[in-house]
C-alpha cells in the first residue's frame, strides 16, 4: 500500500483541551492489525479477520503482526515501524492492536506523530496498550477505543463483546456501560454524578507512567481503571503511589473496569482495597463496570467527554470517531 507523502501539510498540535476524533470505520475500509506489545499466535488472529470481515472491513495484518523476541511482538525497531506504518498509510482507515502483554512502553517515543495528526485514524486495544493510549493523546489529543484485542477469544469476548467494539468503532452513537452487580468491584461505590474526559485504562500502566511525558493531566477527569492478575496488596500499592504523587488529586470521578483474577490468600479482597484507596477522594466511584481483562468485555471511548452516574449505575461517553 501506498505511503503518505511528507509534503502534505502537518496540522500543528492540538491544544490541551482539544479532543481529535477520527473517522467512524465504514464497510471497505482497511484496518491494520499490529502487535506493539507481546506476541500473538495466527490462530487467535484469524477469528479476529474473521469477526472484521463479517463487519465489512478489510483487516491487514502488520508485515511483523506474527513477529516473536522473546517477551516481545518482534524487536523494538519491528513493532514501532508497524505503528509508523499503519499511521502513514492513507489507505488504512483503522489501526486495531491484536493484544496486549508488555512492550508498548518500549516503543512510543518513536511514533511519528505528525502522520498521527496529518491522518488521524481509530485506535483500538487495552492492557498494556494503555500505554499507546497515553502518548497518542498526548502528542496528537487521538481520541481511542478501549476494547478487546484482533486475537479474539470467544469464550471471554463473546457476542455483547463484538456488538460493543462494533459499535465503538463504525457509529457514532455515544457509548453507555451500565453497572453490573455480578462484577467483583460492583460494590466499590461513592455516590454522585462526575462529568468530564474519560482517561486511563490499565491500573499498572497508568501507574508505570508517572514520571514520563505521556501521564495525562488528571485535573477534571474521570479516571477509568482495569486490571488483571495484581493480588490486593500490588493494587493497594499502585493506587498508594498514584495518591503520594498527587495524581488522583483534582479527579471529577473514577470509573472503576474488572479486576480478574486480582486475589490472594490474605483476607482482604481487591474490592475492600479499591473501596480504602478511593473512598476517601471526594468524588463520585462507580464499580462494577463490564470493562477489562473480564468474561464479556465491553468497548468504551477514552480522551473523550463522559458522565458517570454513580446514582444509577452508568458511564457515559461521546463517541471516540466522527
Amino acid at each position: 500500500m501506498a505511503i503518505g507523502s511528507a509534503a502534505v501539510p502537518v496540522p500543528p498540535a492540538p491544544s490541551p483541551d482539544q479532543v481529535v476524533r477520527p473517522p467512524a470505520l465504514r464497510p471497505g475500509d482497511a484496518v491494520m492489525l499490529v502487535s506493539p506489545a507481546g506476541p500473538t499466535r495466527p490462530e487467535r488472529v484469524a477469528r479476529g479477520i474473521e469477526l472484521l470481515t463479517g463487519w465489512g472491513l478489510r483487516p491487514v495484518p502488520a508485515p511483523n503482526a506474527y513477529a516473536r523476541h522473546g517477551f516481545l511482538a518482534g524487536d523494538d525497531a519491528v513493532r514501532a515501524a508497524d505503528l509508523n506504518a499503519a499511521f502513514a498509510d492513507p489507505e488504512i482507515r483503522g489501526v486495531l492492536c491484536t493484544r496486549g502483554g508488555y512492550g508498548s512502553q518500549r516503543v512510543v517515543d518513536a511514533i511519528d506523530m505528525a502522520a498521527v495528526r496529518r491522518d488521524p485514524k481509530v485506535v483500538a486495544g487495552f492492557s498494556d496498550i494503555t500505554a499507546l493510549q497515553f502518548a497518542l493523546w498526548r502528542g496528537a489529543r487521538l481520541a481511542s477505543v478501549h476494547g478487546p484485542g484482533a486475537a479474539w477469544l470467544d469464550e471471554r469476548t463473546p457476542l455483547v463483546s463484538a456488538e460493543s467494539l462494533h459499535a465503538a468503532l463504525m457509529t457514532t452513537e455515544p457509548v453507555s456501560v451500565v453497572r453490573s452487580a455480578a462484577e467483583e468491584t460492583a460494590r466499590v461505590l461513592v455516590p454522585g454524578v462526575a462529568t468530564g474526559p474519560l482517561i486511563g485504562g490499565n491500573l499498572c500502566l497508568i501507574t508505570s507512567s508517572l514520571g514520563t511525558p505521556d501521564m495525562p493531566d488528571l485535573t477534571g477527569a474521570i479516571l477509568l481503571i482495569e486490571e488483571i492478575e495484581e493480588p490486593p496488596y500490588k493494587v493497594d500499592r499502585m493506587l498508594t503511589h498514584l495518591r503520594r504523587a498527587g495524581a488522583l488529586t483534582g479527579l471529577a470521578g473514577v470509573a472503576v473496569g474488572q479486576f480478574t483474577r486480582c486475589a490472594d490468600n490474605w483476607p482482604v479482597s481487591v474490592a475492600d482495597v479499591l473501596a480504602d484507596r478511593l473512598g476517601d477522594l471526594g468524588v463520585p466511584v462507580l464499580g462494577g463496570l463490564p470493562i477489562g481483562h473480564g468474561q464479556g468485555q465491553l468497548s468504551v471511548p477514552v480522551g473523550v467527554p463522559a458522565t458517570l452516574d454513580a446514582i444509577t449505575g452508568t458511564l457515559t461517553t461521546s463517541p471516540a470517531v466522527r
